[in-house]
C-alpha cells in the first residue's frame, strides 16, 4: 500500500505529543522527517520518536523529494508564509490552526493554493472528524432533537506564562484565535451555515495584551450560536446543543482522549440516553483522511474556504467588541 510521506515544521508541543505519534498509527502516513532551526531539539525529537531525517531549516526539508505532505505547527503568524513555501516546493499541506493572522491572509493562502490545483491543502479542525460530532450532525439532521435553535460552547484553560506564543500579540496569541476559533466552528459545523451578525466582548490582559476572556454571540438565520473562552480560567469544556424536542451534551467536545472512550449525552422528553464512542485519535482519522485524499485524489474533509469563513466571523466578533454593537459577518 503507498503512504503519504510526511515531514514536519517545527518541535512544537501539538506535534510531538499529539499529531506525529497519531500519524505514525496511520494506515496511510509515515512521519519520515522534522525541520528546525534547533537541531538539538529537531534530534531529540527525531530520537524520541524515531523519525528518520532531521533538518537544520524549514527549506531544507521542503527541497526533499522524498516528502510528499508537511504538517505546520508553528507559530500563528508563520502559517500562512511556510504553507505556500510548501505549496511552491510541491508539498501537500495540513496547518494547525487558526491558518492565519487574518481573513486576509487565510484569502491569500487559498488563492495560493488554487494555484496548484493537485495538492491539498487543510486546516487541522480535527474535532470535527471525531465519530462523536458526525453522529451529532446526523442526530440534528435527523431532527431527533427537533428544530435546531442555540449551540452554546465553554472552552478554557489557565496559562499565564510571558513566553508562551499563546500570550503574545504579535504571534497571534489570545484566547478567541486559539481556543475560541473552535466554539465559533463548532456552531457553524451544526448549524451547517454561517452566522448573519455577531456580537463580542473581549477581556485583555494589562501585560499581554492579549484577550483572556472572550464571549459572543452568532445569529444564525435560526437560531444563535453563543460561547465564552478563556486562557485565565479553570480547565473546561463544553458544548450544549439544544433543540425545540431534545438536547445533546458533548463532555469532551474538542479534544476527545483517544485511548478511553467518548461520550454524549441525548436528552429527549422520552428519555435520556448516553451514547458511547469506542476510543479512537481524532488525530489519526485526521491524518487518514487527508492521506486519502491525496492518494484517492479526492477531496479533502474541510475545503480551505472553511478556514477563511472562520477568521472573518473571529474579526466580526472582535470588531463588535471595540464598537460594542452588533456587527454584520462578511459573506464569502
Amino acid at each position: 500500500m503507498k503512504k503519504v510521506r510526511w515531514g514536519v515544521l517545527g518541535t512544537a508541543k501539538i506535534a510531538r505529543e499529539k499529531v506525529i505519534p497519531a500519524l505514525q498509527l496511520s494506515a496511510y502516513c509515515t512521519v519520515d522527517a522534522i525541520a528546525s532551526r534547533d537541531t538539538d531539539k529537531a534530534n531529540a525529537m527525531a530520537e524520541e520518536l524515531r523519525i528518520e531525517k532531521v533538518f537544520g531549516s524549514y527549506e531544507a526539508l521542503l527541497q526533499d523529494p522524498d516528502i510528499d505532505a508537511v504538517y505546520i505547527p508553528l507559530p500563528n503568524q508563520l502559517h500562512v508564509p511556510w504553507a505556500i513555501k510548501a505549496l511552491e516546493a510541491n508539498k501537500h499541506v495540513l496547518c494547525e490552526k487558526p491558518v492565519g493572522l487574518s481573513s486576509a491572509e487565510a484569502r491569500q493562502l487559498l488563492e495560493a493554493a488554487q494555484q496548484f490545483p493537485h495538492l491539498k491543502v487543510m486546516e487541522a479542525f480535527m474535532y470535527k472528524l471525531h465519530p462523536q460530532w458526525q453522529h451529532i450532525r446526523d442526530l440534528v439532521r435527523s431532527g431527533t432533537i427537533g428544530e435546531l435553535k442555540t449551540v452554546n460552547a465553554f472552552f478554557s484553560y489557565y496559562n499565564a506564562d510571558e513566553h508562551n506564543i499563546r500570550n503574545q500579540p504579535e504571534a497571534g496569541g489570545g484566547g478567541l484565535m486559539d481556543i475560541g476559533c473552535y466554539c465559533i466552528s463548532v456552531a457553524r459545523f451544526i448549524f451547517e451555515a454561517e452566522p448573519l451578525t455577531v456580537s463580542g466582548k473581549l477581556e485583555f490582559d494589562p501585560v499581554f495584551k492579549t484577550d483572556r476572556l472572550a464571549s459572543g454571540i452568532l445569529q444564525f438565520e435560526k437560531g444563535t450560536g453563543t460561547f465564552t473562552c478563556s486562557t485565565q480560567a479553570m480547565p473546561y469544556q463544553r458544548v450544549n446543543i439544544f433543540g425545540t424536542k431534545g438536547r445533546i451534551k458533548v463532555d469532551i467536545p474538542f479534544n476527545a482522549p483517544p485511548h478511553i472512550d467518548s461520550h454524549i449525552w441525548l436528552h429527549t422528553v422520552e428519555e435520556i440516553d448516553k451514547i458511547i464512542f469506542e476510543a479512537v485519535d481524532q488525530y489519526t482519522i485526521q491524518g487518514d483522511l487527508f492521506a486519502r485524499a491525496i492518494l484517492d485524489e479526492d477531496a479533502v474533509p474541510t475545503p480551505l474556504e472553511d478556514a477563511v469563513k472562520n477568521m472573518l466571523v473571529i474579526e466580526a466578533i472582535k470588531n463588535s467588541s471595540d464598537t460594542n454593537k452588533f456587527v454584520p459577518v462578511e459573506r464569502f
